[in-house]
């Protein structure tokens, strides 16, 4: 951490020239040089400072995931490109602003991440390797490959089409015993650099389908219960962040008036849409859409929810990164209705979690755990009846960010198991 320098004199001039000196940030799949850095701000005028520079030199922002969410005292990491580096460490310097160095060639610890794997007709669920990240084909693959062979648990559909024409595929995982039983919908994948999301959803899968022969709650669940699993649900994006930037967070769609694409998914429901916490051009990585609904992925998903929304009991949504377990509301600081058993279920969910190696989770309402944030799936689902409304934000605490190693999947989705076994099983005491 840089030593704390002379009160800045000239700051308004310098966040000038840095403006006018540094380019904005494109669509890289390279980032030789570029660093991730952590601020903490200590004080109001540390956070204006923060905010003013970053929104002008549109670096971005890892955690949170906008200038309108730093605030006083919270954690702050942001991918800074080579040449930006040059300048804004020394202007925090000047500024008297300290500054953690969290990764200092993401380029390296990109390439330090193992590559895609092939998976070419595994003839069992066995041979499919869980522990590392997998291309939007290799899970499609796996998908197709798992409908065909698990027939009695498994049934794969597609909700529609994404806006590059991908299909939008959903497991639904369970026992077919009765005509209708409760529902839990899980997602993963909202936003495309967030690869533990998808794995976590492959992880489940892959649990659930080995584990209902011998785990008595595991057999209890998929035979009182249905779960539907999208385990990518930004299908264009994550793809981009394959073989494009690794850093995509948005959906793909083309934008007519600016060349900028893509919508923020979690941004984009018809709920407080486009209120604070997200932001009206579609530069930014917060970009709310022109209207609720606009992106097919989230009209698609947000119909077959409204469709089923008497079934659905509970909707799990899994990002990445902070480890934390929140529910609403995001867009406003108040209490919902049934908040006894949702606190409940939420306290033994991350107590379970922390049980498997010891990772602590914090937990409560999105709003005041992480920040206000308008628009999103889980504020969406609560408001239209589905009871138990939770996002996880998955690991880590910023140290990987989103280069999560591929070995942390293994122990990341067995304590995360863990935590969504536990909200499952409280949903069947009728506590709602």
């Amino acid at each position: 951490m840089p030593l704390r320098g002379r009160p800045a004199a000239l700051l308004p001039l310098c966040l000038l020239c840095l403006q006018a000196a540094l380019p904005l940030r494109g669509h890289r799949g390279r980032y030789a040089g570029d660093k991730v850095i952590r601020v903490v701000p200590e004080s109001k005028r540390e956070t204006q400072i923060l905010r003013a520079a970053f929104n002008r030199l549109k670096v971005d922002l890892w955690q949170p995931s906008s200038p309108f969410h730093i605030v006083e005292g919270t954690v702050t990491d942001v991918r800074v490109p080579q040449n930006t580096s040059r300048s804004l460490l020394p202007y925090l310097q000047q500024a008297d602003i300290a500054y953690t160095i969290l990764i200092s060639d993401l380029q390296k610890a990109i390439e330090n991440q193992t590559g895609s794997r092939t998976y070419r007709n595994r003839r069992s669920l066995s041979e499919y390797n869980y522990e590392v990240y997998h291309s939007l084909e290799e899970i499609q693959g796996w998908m197709y490959h798992l409908n065909k062979t698990h027939s009695d648990l498994v049934h794969m559909f597609s909700l529609g089409k994404s806006y590059e024409g991908r299909p939008l595929l959903v497991l639904k995982l369970g026992k077919r015993s009765r005509p209708y039983k409760k529902a839990v919908w899980m997602d993963c994948g909202i936003h495309a650099r967030e690869w533990i999301g998808p794995a976590f959803c492959q992880w489940f899968v892959k649990e659930a389908l080995q584990m209902y022969q011998t785990d008595p709650a595991m057999r209890k669940m998929l035979t009182q219960l249905y779960f539907y699993v999208m385990p990518v649900f930004n299908v264009d994006g994550y793809h981009f962040s394959w073989t494009n930037d690794r850093f995509w967070r948005k959906t793909r769609s083309k934008n007519a008036r600016f060349r900028c694409h893509g919508v923020d998914a979690n941004r984009n429901w018809k709920v407080k849409w486009c209120d604070e916490g997200a932001s009206f051009h579609p530069c930014d990585d917060t970009y709310c859409g022109p209207f609720p609904e606009s992106e097919p992925e989230v009209k698609a998903v947000a119909h077959f929810l409204r469709k089923h929304r008497k079934q659905i009991k509970a909707y799990l949504s899994f990002h990445a990164y902070a480890q934390m377990l929140l529910y609403p509301y995001s867009y406003k600081y108040a209490t919902i209705p049934n908040f006894s058993c949702v606190e409940s279920a939420a306290y033994n969910a991350v107590n379970a979690l922390q049980s498997a190696h010891g990772v602590r989770y914090r937990y409560g309402p999105a709003s005041s755990t992480l920040y206000v944030s308008s628009g999103s799936s889980m504020d969406w689902a609560y408001k239209n009846g589905i009871p138990y409304a939770f996002a996880f934000e998955l690991r880590d605490t910023g140290h990987f960010g989103f280069l999560l190693p591929e070995t942390l999947i293994k122990p990341t989705c067995t304590e995360t198991m863990l935590a969504v076994k536990n909200i499952t099983l409280h949903l069947l005491k009728k506590c709602h």
